[in-house]
């Protein structure tokens, strides 16, 4: 069994690039409670009784899941399919269904299949290897670290396992490309540090990510600094008609440096990119919006106007 392919195809449903990453968020989470625990749980078997995770599933579906809200007993009832995780109750083996009172009144538990337990204890850097494949294959590079610490994983450093020669490969230049293009500056607040002769802080971010079909193309990137990139990869930031920005009514910010960093982008126009250079793409523009920016978006903020003039 190739447990790395098994993981990369987890997604595989998913049609039209709608993204729904329930069932690799659940096996992050239990990777991750597997490799703290040593490689058994409270009960010596590595099972996790659902109304135990219940808030810790919802917390991660809400944080790094698509905008509308899955309830956390659909990834729970429907990864056993993928012949990697089993669910138990008190009436035996077998999921009793989606219906969360139900989990709960059965005290359903599930838990990493016994064959994935015996190869992760025989070689330990698989669990690096497939934990490295649902980070690449379900979201963007900017979440990974912090993915990682919300479901308690330490990904083996090690390169992660070649996948089918089918699966795309990153262009390397794509960061150059779309750098150039915006002029080295942030598109959304127009930041351009320098350590002499080498920019600082600056990266190419994919409006539709690349694990979701994004194409490595300068219509489908963005120069962002390293604040802007995280925040629109959380869906606070987005681009809208006309090429403006988009800021969700869900984030909450009060110093200045909020609402000038975030709230106050609202309605503004993007910095670049250069003439003769193609913008941001309508139908990437639009898969960001449906698939990864939070709520409606704010008014636009307008511009204060000028004290008068002195008589």
């Amino acid at each position: 069994m190739n447990w790395v392919e098994r993981a990369a195809e987890l997604r595989q449903w998913s049609r039209s690039g709608v993204r729904a990453p329930h069932k690799p968020l659940l096996m992050l989470y239990a990777l991750g409670r597997f490799q703290r625990d040593g490689g058994g749980g409270s009960g010596g078997d590595g099972a996790l009784a659902y109304s135990a995770v219940e808030s810790d599933l919802r917390r991660l579906l809400a944080e790094y899941g698509p905008p509308h809200r899955t309830s956390p007993s659909y990834p729970f009832h429907h990864l056993v399919s993928d012949g990697v995780w089993e669910v138990r109750t008190d009436r035996g083996a077998g999921s009793p269904g989606t219906g969360v009172r139900e989990l709960r009144a059965t005290n359903a538990a599930g838990r990493l299949v016994p064959e994935l337990r015996t190869a992760l204890r025989r070689e330990p850097s698989l669990l690096g290897r497939m934990a490295r494949t649902l980070l690449d294959t379900n979201f963007p590079p900017s979440l990974h670290e912090e993915l990682c610490a919300a479901v308690g994983l330490e990904p083996d450093p090690a390169e992660p396992e070649t996948l089918s020669a089918a699966r795309r490969q990153r262009n390397r230049r794509m960061r150059e490309r779309v750098l150039t293009a915006y002029e080295y500056r942030c598109a959304f607040c127009g930041y351009d540090g320098r350590i002499g002769a080498v920019s600082v802080g600056l990266e190419a971010a994919h409006v539709r990510w690349w694990a979701f079909d994004g194409p490595d193309d300068v219509d489908n990137g963005l120069c962002l600094c390293s604040l802007h990139h995280k925040l629109f990869d959380k869906g606070v930031l987005g681009v809208g008609d006309h090429h403006r920005v988009l800021v969700s009514q869900h984030f909450v910010g009060h110093s200045a440096t909020a609402r000038t960093q975030v709230t106050e982008l609202s309605g503004r126009p993007l910095m670049g990119p250069q003439p003769g250079t193609r913008p941001v793409a309508a139908e990437h523009r639009a898969w960001h919006t449906a698939q990864v920016f939070h709520g409606a978006a704010r008014p636009a903020v307008t511009p204060a106007s000028p004290p008068p003039s002195p008589v």
